[in-house]
């Protein structure tokens, strides 16, 4: 039956079936997050919390070339964690399981997304929106990726080391350590998102090429602001670390958007 024949009741059983599907995937992954949980907390979620993490490796041997970088190698960082709450340990077992459920998860709900509005377009649009359903799956967890090696890493290890005063000795709650790690990484997947979504809003008639053309210099500013807030460590080399990707999707967006009409 195609999209033109269905009723409004065939597309909200296709809406249903298309969730189910969706939450038999997710309790896969988070039962499986479940099972190797102790695991994944030790070794991928608290590696950043210790001085040997890949991304201070690569710097230490990067500033050992650049005088002008931070220092890596003479290194002692490490996260002292404490957990106040007799039920937060608990809780944060169940819940990362479901972030990584979530994260895991992501290509399949995009595929479904594809699946349910497929019918509704001809052949050339088909080819065009799984081509960038693909590569927006794709972007996620590259953005996942980049929250986690660059991003949060580096945002740990500016506030942890900030002081207030040398009387006072840092210490990171398990909730706190865990909130800003799920919140970053989650974040940097959907702010790699903005080539699909310009695609989406493209296809409405919202945006058009000389929308990011106009607004250029603006957005250079905004993106310098975000990066500065997001890695607050006062250095150029790290400002750059985060602003150059995202200047990087401004510029991949206007690929993915239409031109203006012709007047």
């Amino acid at each position: 039956m195609s999209a033109q024949e269905m009723s409004f009741w065939d597309h909200l059983e296709e809406l249903r079936r298309s969730l189910f599907r969706i939450l038999i995937a997710m309790v896969i992954f988070a039962v499986a997050g479940f099972i190797f949980m102790p695991y994944i907390f030790d070794h991928v979620i608290m590696a950043p919390s210790k001085g040997d993490f890949a991304l201070y490796q690569w710097l230490c041997g990067l500033s050992r070339h650049c005088s002008f970088l931070p220092d890596f190698c003479a290194d002692t960082f490490s996260v002292k964690m404490i957990n106040i709450d007799l039920t937060a340990q608990f809780f944060r077992y169940i819940s990362t399981s479901f972030y990584i459920a979530l994260i895991l998860t992501c290509p399949y709900i995009l595929y479904e997304t594809w699946r349910f509005v497929s019918p509704a377009l001809n052949e050339t649009d088909k080819k065009k929106a799984r081509r960038v359903f693909v590569f927006g799956a794709i972007m996620f967890f590259i953005g996942c990726i980049a929250g986690y090696y660059l991003i949060f890493p580096m945002t740990l290890r500016f506030l942890y080391t900030f002081t207030l005063s040398e009387v006072i000795e840092n210490q990171v709650s398990l909730n706190s350590y865990m909130e800003n790690f799920v919140l970053l990484i989650l974040m940097m997947g959907l702010v790699f998102e903005l080539p699909l979504i310009s695609w989406l809003l493209s296809q409405l008639g919202i945006l058009r090429k000389s929308f990011f053309r106009k607004y250029r210099r603006h957005a250079i500013g905004v993106l310098v602001i975000v990066a500065a807030i997001i890695t607050p460590t006062g250095d150029p080399f790290t400002l750059s670390l985060v602003f150059l990707p995202l200047y990087g999707l401004y510029e991949m967006s206007i690929l993915f958007v239409k031109a203006d009409a012709a007047t």
